[in-house]
């Protein structure tokens, strides 16, 4: 993130007041949109750029990808990934991964929080800015610009990101098609869920991770892991105990039977995004790699 950039961030933060809700609170749209651009031509095939938009009267910054060879009259899934606190874009690009493959990648930058360091709408620290209709926003100028296909738009992040996916999750399901959280902060200032349909989610967290326990945080108010999945398997009518096996040594995969909720326990694991090769959040290897398995649970999973 620039330092022209930050410091704008920082400006509208002070003059907002710390610790404020964001001044944007209208519901955004929460359903799927068409896009417009179709057939437009665009530039950058193949690489990332970094662009720039402004929401809520803040200009924010943003990562994108295009894939290799895209036409402009074929729709493209999107997905966004969402940085931790205190990460970059460009951090999260390189470590989730989803550049490179047929998808239109996004990498949204998060702007200083209370203490000054990046992160999203939903914790405790973040600025008071309005990250949900920021996301609202992005799509629609992407969609505008870009042959976006409408029910194939995806949300993935990692730690304070993964929360605000679970906050995506609660706000915008008529627009997002699937959620993928991983080691995610799951605090009470990500407000009340009422989604407006099923969600489909997949999640992945580790059982030593010290930062986000699985067992939760009750000064915090950091729900424990099963406690936050049986919240959603109540909001989508689950059956109400998952079925769990373990096929991969480390890890004990659960579903809940009626919907579309999976989950990832990776036994021994910190606060990490898994990958069987060491990435920026571990020179350690884990058990199973997170991306790809999230683009499959992707690829399964589209608006109606």
């Amino acid at each position: 993130m620039s330092g022209r950039f930050g410091a704008v961030v920082a400006a509208v933060v002070v003059t907002m007041g710390l610790g404020a809700m964001p001044a944007s609170a209208a519901p955004v749209l929460d359903r799927a949109v068409s896009s417009t651009g179709c057939g437009q031509p665009a530039t950058g095939a193949g690489t990332t750029s970094v662009a720039h938009l402004r929401s809520g009267g803040v200009e924010r910054e943003y990562r994108i990808y295009l894939p290799a060879g895209y036409r402009p009259h074929r729709a493209y899934p999107l997905v966004l990934s969402y940085h931790g606190h205190g990460k970059s874009a460009e951090y999260q690009e390189e470590l989730s991964g989803f550049s490179g493959s047929d998808v239109i990648a996004v990498y949204p930058q998060g702007v200083p929080g209370t203490d000054g360091k990046s992160a999203w709408t939903g914790a405790p620290y973040s600025a008071p800015v309005d990250d949900v209709r920021f996301t609202a926003d992005l799509l629609t100028s992407l969609q505008q610009r870009l042959c976006v296909d409408p029910k194939r738009i995806y949300a993935a992040g990692k730690s304070n990101g993964g929360g605000f996916v679970g906050v995506l999750a609660c706000r915008m399901s008529g627009r997002i098609a699937a959620f993928a959280p991983v080691s995610g902060a799951f605090y009470p200032q990500g407000g009340a869920c009422r989604p407006s349909r099923k969600v489909a989610l997949l999640d992945f967290h580790g059982t030593a991770d010290t930062t986000i326990p699985y067992a939760g945080n009750p000064e915090k108010g950091l729900p424990s892991l099963p406690d936050w999945l049986s919240g959603w398997a109540a909001r989508d009518r689950c059956f109400p105990y998952p079925v769990s096996v373990s096929p991969t040594p480390g890890v004990l995969t659960q579903w809940w039977p009626g919907c579309s909720l999976v989950h990832y326990r990776m036994i021994g694991a910190g606060h990490v995004w898994p990958s069987t090769h060491p990435n920026g959040d571990s020179p350690a290897p884990s058990a199973l790699d997170a991306t790809p398995l999230i683009r499959q649970f992707f690829r399964a999973h589209q608006l109606a």
